[in-house]
C-alpha cells in the first residue's frame, strides 16, 4: 500500500486485479495440462473479446 500516493488509486487497483485475477486464476494442480491449456485458451479469448467491445 505504501507504493500508492492516494487511496482511490489503490482502490482503482485492486478493482481490476481482482477482476482479471479471477478470470484467468485457475488451480492447476486440478486439472490436467490438456485441460489446463483449454481452459486457459477459452479464458483469453473471451478477455480478448471484451477488450474489443
Amino acid at each position: 500500500m505504501q507504493r500508492f500516493r492516494r487511496m482511490r488509486s489503490l482502490q482503482k487497483f485492486v478493482y481490476v486485479h481482482a477482476s482479471v485475477h479471477n478470470h484467468f486464476n485457475e488451480e492447476r494442480h486440478l486439472y490436467s495440462r490438456q485441460n489446463f491449456k483449454l481452459n486457459r485458451a477459452a479464458a483469453l479469448a473471451e478477455w480478448r473479446a471484451l477488450c474489443t467491445a
